[in-house]
C-alpha cells in the first residue's frame, strides 16, 4: 500500500509554463533547475510591458519628464514599494531622473510579507546605496510616524539650494504602479493633521493619474506632499520579474493571464512551503497541478460556466468549472494576505553574495 504524499512532490507550474514556452516543448516534471522553468524563455505574454501600458502610465517618459520638472519644488523623494518585492520591480529610472534629491525608500504592505529575514533585505539595499528604509503598513498606520522625522533628518543634513530660506519642506513620492502611494499620504495626514483621505487610493493601478499639487501632511514640521501616478520601467527585466510585479497587483492581472498567474502563484507557495491554501479552500493536501486546484476552487465557491461543444450530433451545451473565475478568486485571496505572508524575492536572499 503507498504511503500519500505530504507535500507536492517536483513544483513546476504547467500553464504558465506551457504559455512561455515555444509550441514544441513540453515542461519536464522533474526539472531540477530552481528557477521557474519558464524564466528564460522567449515568449512572453505580457509584451505590452515592455511599452509599460498598465493603466497608469501609457507614457513613462512623460511622467518622469514632469516629476523632474517638479523637483526643484522638492526637498526629499520618498519611493514607495512592495515590501513582498523588495529587492525587484522598483523603477532604475527614478535614480537616473530624480536621484540628486535625498532619498527615503519606505516598503509598504508590511503585513502582507515574511520578514523573518528583514536584515538580509537591508543589507541587499544598502548594497545598493538605499541606506534609508522604513517598513509601512499604511492600512493600519504601523511604522508610518517614523516616515516624517526620517524626511526631517535626511533634509536637514543635504544642501537644499534655493530652498533655503523655506521653511516648509516638501516630498515627492514615487513608485510603480499600486504599491501604496496614496495610502502613504493618507496615513500620513491621519496620523500628523488628524484628517481623512486627500487622495483615492484603490486595489489597482492607474487611480493616480497626474502629478498633483501640494498636500499638506504635517503641521509640526510643516510638510507636503506631491502624489505622482505610479510608473513601470520601460523593459521588465526578466519574465518572472514581470509575474511576481503581476502577483503584488502592479500590472493589470488581464496583460499576463489570471490563469497564468494563479499558476505561478501554486508554484511559488508549494516551493516556499507555503500551504495556506489547503486549508482555506478545504483541499485534500498540497497539489502542484494548477488545473486541479482551479477545479476545486471553482466547485467550492459554485463557479461554473456553460459552453457549447460541437459534437457529431449538434451542438452541446455542457456545465463546466469556471477556472477564470476561480484563478481571480485565488489571486484575491493572496493579495488580502489570507494565504499568509510570503516573500517572493526570496531566492534573491539565497544569493552567494550573503554567504
Amino acid at each position: 500500500m503507498k504511503t500519500p504524499r505530504t507535500s507536492p512532490a517536483p513544483l513546476v507550474p504547467r500553464a504558465a509554463t506551457a504559455l512561455l514556452q515555444p509550441p514544441h516543448c513540453t515542461p519536464r516534471p522533474d526539472s531540477p533547475k530552481k528557477r521557474w522553468p519558464g524564466a528564460r524563455s522567449a515568449r512572453r505574454p505580457w509584451a505590452a510591458l515592455r511599452v509599460g501600458r498598465s493603466g497608469a502610465m501609457a507614457d513613462a517618459g512623460g511622467w518622469l519628464k514632469k516629476m523632474q520638472s517638479s523637483l526643484k519644488l522638492v526637498d526629499c523623494i520618498v519611493e514607495v514599494h512592495d515590501a513582498r518585492i523588495p529587492l525587484s520591480g522598483r523603477n532604475p529610472l527614478f535614480r537616473e531622473t530624480l536621484g540628486i534629491k535625498p532619498h527615503l525608500l519606505v516598503l509598504n504592505k508590511m503585513d502582507l510579507a515574511d520578514l523573518s529575514q528583514r536584515q538580509k533585505i537591508l543589507q541587499h539595499l544598502e548594497r545598493e546605496g538605499l541606506k534609508n528604509v522604513i517598513f509601512t503598513n499604511c492600512v493600519k498606520d504601523e511604522n508610518v510616524k517614523q516616515v516624517i522625522p526620517a524626511v526631517t533628518e535626511l533634509v536637514r543634513s543635504s544642501c537644499r539650494y534655493h530652498r533655503g530660506e523655506n521653511v516648509e519642506h516638501c516630498i515627492m513620492v514615487i513608485g510603480v504602479p499600486n504599491v501604496g502611494k496614496s495610502s502613504l499620504i493618507n496615513s500620513l495626514r491621519r496620523q500628523h493633521l488628524r484628517k481623512g483621505k486627500a487622495t483615492r487610493v484603490g486595489g489597482e493601478p492607474g487611480i493616480t493619474r497626474a502629478v498633483m499639487s501640494r498636500v499638506q501632511v504635517s503641521e509640526r514640521p510643516l510638510v507636503f506632499l506631491l502624489d505622482t501616478p505610479g510608473v513601470l520601467p520601460p523593459r521588465i527585466e526578466s519574465v518572472e520579474t514581470g509575474l511576481k510585479l503581476a502577483l503584488c497587483g502592479t500590472v493589470l492581472d488581464h496583460l499576463v493571464g489570471a490563469e497564468s498567474l494563479a499558476d505561478y502563484l501554486l508554484y511559488t507557495l508549494n516551493r516556499q512551503r507555503l500551504f495556506g491554501y489547503v486549508q482555506h479552500y478545504g483541499l485534500d493536501g498540497a497539489c502542484d497541478d494548477v488545473v486541479t486546484v482551479l477545479k476545486r476552487v471553482a466547485v467550492r465557491l459554485g463557479k461554473a460556466q456553460k459552453v457549447k461543444v460541437l459534437t457529431g450530433t449538434g451542438n452541446v451545451t455542457v456545465v463546466q468549472p469556471d477556472y477564470s473565475a476561480a484563478a481571480h478568486d485565488f489571486l484575491r485571496t493572496f493579495r488580502r494576505g489570507l494565504l499568509g505572508p510570503v516573500m517572493l524575492d526570496r531566492d534573491g536572499l539565497q544569493s552567494p553574495l550573503d554567504s
